[in-house]
């Protein structure tokens, strides 16, 4: 069961949720934090529903 699940749509995200490991992609994790801290200029920890919100815009 993902956090999501257990928490609801309120669970707070962070964009190394998106990795194993934090150090295990170096590339994917710096384009990962771009998008999130320099584009979209996101705190560390966001709101899960917020970040949906995010990328089916971009869609």
């Amino acid at each position: 069961m993902i956090k999501r699940e257990k928490k609801g749509e309120n669970v707070g995200l962070s964009f190394y949720a998106f990795f194993s490991n934090k150090n295990d992609d170096p590339e994917t994790l710096m384009h990962v934090a771009t998008w999130w801290i320099q584009t979209n200029q996101l705190d560390h920890f966001k709101k899960a529903t917020k970040i949906k919100q995010i990328i089916s815009q971009e869609k």
